[in-house]
């Protein structure tokens, strides 16, 4: 049976009196991409934190590739990749200094700068300073640089963020290209759409709690809705809409009846979102 990349047991962090993460357990599989998602204040950068071995669990534990992170945390640490939403380059240096310095640290041998910074559409850029770069720019060398060790397991923060579509786009691909590769990816993400493509699961948490973990299709099935949106011509000319609830038993006639009855102008389907579920578990919103 091969071994879980990530396990978290019973894992519960303390700020004084405030219990930002309360006793959650989850596991995740190599090779597989966790969507982490909750609003700000939920428990998610506490979770990664401990996770990554910033933060030593008050309770609990967590096993990443078998080794415990609170014991073992160098060994560990060799083997993942972390991405912070803000970014912690060194800003007085180049685009090629940057990842070689990170390199050398991770005792990685011929490392090729160029291919990294070209994977991440920075061609052309290795030997200007971090400090003349946009807030994407950086956000993609940040990306480049949580690569250099070619790591098992991938934290990566709003790795989109700031980005423009085309950017967004390009690092979307390299995510799933790292899971072809076999690594895990731990995603912790605001935009729904994004956790919705990528994420194989997606775990909810809320007030330091895991609210709900499954896949994006399951979640839907159990929590969302499954509608038509019809367009008809109202009185006077002006657009009407209805809404027919699919997969019920009186769905098909219900259908019937309204091409029958109502001049219909246009139709589509509409499924719950992820932000519709975590709304409807947790009573609040992800922003």
């Amino acid at each position: 049976m091969t071994e879980k990349a990530i396990v978290a047991e019973g894992l519960t962090y303390t700020y004084g009196d405030l219990l930002a993460v309360d006793h959650i357990s989850f596991d995740v599989e190599q090779g597989e991409i966790l969507g982490f998602l909750g609003p700000n204040g939920a428990g998610k950068s506490t979770t990664v934190k401990m996770l990554t071995g910033q933060l030593r669990p008050r309770g609990g534990r967590a096993l990443l590739l078998g080794l415990d992170i609170a014991h073992k945390p160098k060994a560990v640490q060799s083997q993942i990749g972390v991405c912070f939403e803000l970014t912690n380059l060194y800003e007085q240096m180049s685009a090629r200094e940057n990842l070689t310095l990170f390199a050398r640290l991770f005792a990685v041998k011929e490392y090729d700068a160029e291919a990294a910074l070209k994977r991440v559409g920075l061609d052309g850029r290795a030997d200007d300073r971090v400090d003349t770069f946009s807030k994407g720019m950086k956000q993609r060398l940040m990306v480049a640089r949580t690569l250099v060790n070619t790591p098992r397991i991938l934290f990566l923060d709003e790795p989109t963020e700031g980005l423009d579509p085309t950017s967004a786009q390009s690092i979307r691909n390299i995510i799933l290209e790292e899971r072809e590769r076999g690594a895990t990816i731990f995603l912790t993400t605001h935009d729904m759409e994004e956790a919705d493509k990528l994420s194989d699961r997606v775990a909810f948490i809320n007030q330091g709690q895991i609210m709900a973990l499954d896949t994006p299709h399951t979640l839907k099935q159990q929590y969302g809705k499954r509608a038509l949106k019809i367009q008809v011509a109202g009185e006077n000319g002006n657009l009407e809409v209805r809404e027919i609830v699919l997969d019920e038993s009186e769905t098909a006639q219900t259908l019937q009846a309204l091409f029958s009855q109502e001049k219909v102008i246009t139709v589509h389907s509409e499924e719950a979102t992820l932000e519709d579920i975590f709304h409807k578990i947790t009573g609040r919103g992800l922003v």
